[in-house]
């Protein structure tokens, strides 16, 4: 597609097993899920309106099936917590509130496997629910109104049929059945009054609005605490959320790098079930995108009037980042932000990789335990990136325990890649970190061993002259390099917006450009971390940046433009 086309359908980006498709191009549904009975509880005993059995949208439908999918041995919840993500409007509040119905008097704990002709309907082998014996659901958010939106839907959506026979008493703050047997309740109060309780299930609504400041993460610890505690482990959260603001440090901030942490495979799995449906990193605010990208992103939600959405979309006192939060569903950068994630997921990043005996250049950023290492190769054809290696201290080390980047391990991938591919050059930036044992830099071995053991492969050495001559060690330290590097910067984000860099789609690289802020210096502005001791790392990013110059800066050496001649001088070198 041309660069300024407008497809007519947009293929939204897409996050979730509910999207999920078979080799026959058909949704992928769970093999053992309480879904089924879920959709049969909610069509008897719901309602849209008097005398109009609830029904699901297909796409809620799915999302039912994979919130309720249950492991087949054990009879238990396949996911722990979970998140929906989706456009404003969609209808979270509606489909929260049906599920915490099914929650509170319906059967949604395990009772028995399915068999033929059951009066439910539910498949053969499907697991059939029962009531929970003391159902406590909580409805948690920072603000009043916010818990308001989902529990006055409760008086319209259950059914007399509902109300008689579980014996409801509707409240606007509580909820009781049954003779408080059972109780949904909305939470606004302080954490430490919440700690202790035991709830069967809590929906927490509208994290991205979850801040340090409205005790929102301690909210969310305490909530967490008390669904561990839960007497048959079956208690669990869920999460609803519009885009959040990158910088703000929401709660919802926060669940989706731990849930991109544990995709990249920096972080255990822990059963979160995170589903989401945003706008491709492609789409733009125009006036011919606008349209085909909402009808993407709004799923099964028809009912949004997309001539109104647009009409917001275009008025120009609406900030450009609010739109795409609010209607594109897209995570936008913070305003010193280097890159926004939509923006480098936008270059060409899949079915692209270095194949063996390919001429690359490596980039390597060094430290010693609080920064990431990485080492990123960038092809000399064509300019591709590919992550060969970073080492980063897990989010979960435990405290008091030391932890150092594994040298013989990067030094073993360091050696893979000699032996697989081609490198013309590598330069090794060594970090400020020193060795415990003797007092010098923790890279400085290293690097000095590769330099004796590949210098004499590579074409263009780090510093090749004069007082401190070496093969590969470029430390950043000095202000030449530093004023390189700075230049480099600059050229990698126009190449970004322009679609000329391709790259291997690595998760932490994603992360590591999404986490890295514009930082002026005494050559035009270079980038760093938010700030020194800030915990989301950018060192993959700075060797991106590096690999790119690297390659350019070979390209541009005299010993390439020999070679380049005495290959025929009709060749042309395009650098990207």
């Amino acid at each position: 597609m041309a660069e300024n086309e407008v497809p007519e359908v947009v293929t939204p980006f897409t996050i979730g097993p509910t999207w999920q498709r078979g080799e026959d191009g058909k949704f992928l549904l769970p093999e053992y899920t309480l879904g089924w009975h879920a959709l049969a509880w909610t069509a008897t005993y719901l309602q849209h309106y008097v005398g109009a059995p609830w029904r699901y949208t297909a796409e809620q439908a799915r999302l039912t099936l994979w919130w309720y999918a249950m492991d087949p041995v054990t009879n238990r919840f396949v996911w722990r917590d979970g998140v929906i993500q989706r456009l404003k409007g969609w209808g979270k509040d509606p489909l929260i509130a049906t599920w915490s119905a099914f929650e509170f008097v319906g059967p949604c704990r395990f009772g028995q496997v399915a068999d033929e002709g059951n009066e439910w309907g539910v498949p053969p082998g499907q697991p059939l629910g029962q009531p929970h014996p003391a159902a406590w659901v909580q409805i948690a958010a920072v603000s009043q109104d916010q818990t308001r939106n989902t529990m006055t839907l409760f008086p319209s959506i259950l059914t007399k049929r509902a109300i008689e026979e579980f014996r409801i008493d509707l409240g606007k703050e509580i909820i009781y059945a049954d003779k408080g047997r059972a109780r949904i309740e909305a939470v606004t109060s302080s954490p430490r009054a919440l700690e202790g309780g035991r709830p069967t299930a809590v929906n927490l609504g509208e994290t991205h609005h979850w801040l340090e400041s409205n005790q929102g993460h301690e909210m969310a610890a305490v909530i967490e605490r008390n669904a561990t505690k839960s007497a048959d482990g079956q208690s669990r959260t869920l999460a609803n959320t519009n885009a959040y603001e990158p910088g703000e440090d929401s709660v919802a901030e926060r669940t989706r790098e731990a849930f991109e942490s544990a995709e990249a495979g920096r972080a255990a799995e822990v059963g979160l079930f995170y589903d989401s449906l945003e706008a491709p990193a492609e789409a733009k605010l125009s006036e011919e995108w606008i349209e085909p990208t909402l009808r993407a992103v709004r799923g099964d939600s028809v009912w949004l009037d997309l001539e109104r959405l647009k009409a917001s979309i275009l008025d120009v006192r609406n900030p450009p980042s609010r739109s795409r939060r609010f209607w594109f569903n897209q995570i936008t950068a913070s305003e010193d932000a280097y890159l926004a994630p939509y923006e480098w997921n936008a270059c060409p990043h899949e079915g692209i990789e270095l194949q063996a005996g390919d001429e690359i250049v490596l980039f390597f950023d060094g430290s010693k335990s609080d920064d990431a290492t990485g080492l990123v190769a960038c092809r000399l054809s064509d300019g591709h990136l590919q992550t060969l290696g970073v080492w980063q201290r897990r989010p979960n080390w435990p405290d008091g325990v030391p932890w150092r980047v594994p040298r013989e391990e990067v030094d073993g991938v360091v050696d893979f890649t000699f032996a697989t591919y081609r490198p013309l050059a590598f330069f090794a930036d060594p970090g400020s970190g020193f060795d415990d044992a003797d007092g010098e830099r923790y890279w400085d071995s290293y690097i000095d061993t590769w330099a004796q053991r590949y210098g004499k492969r590579l074409k263009l050495k780090a510093v090749s002259s004069g007082h401190g001559a070496h093969a590969v060690m470029w430390d950043m330290r000095d202000r030449r390099r530093q004023q390189a590097f700075t230049e480099a910067v600059d050229r990698f984000y126009r190449d970004v917006l322009e679609r000329q860099v391709t790259h291997d789609g690595h998760k932490v690289l994603r992360q590591h450009i999404a986490n890295a802020r514009r930082r002026t210096n005494a050559w035009g502005y270079t980038i760093g971390k938010e700030h020194r001791e800030s915990a989301r790392k950018v060192d993959l990013a700075v060797c991106a940046i590096g690999a790119r110059m690297l390659r350019r800066m070979v390209m541009n050496s005299p010993a390439w433009t020999k070679r380049s001649k005495a290959r025929g001088a009709g060749r042309v070198v395009v650098l990207r």
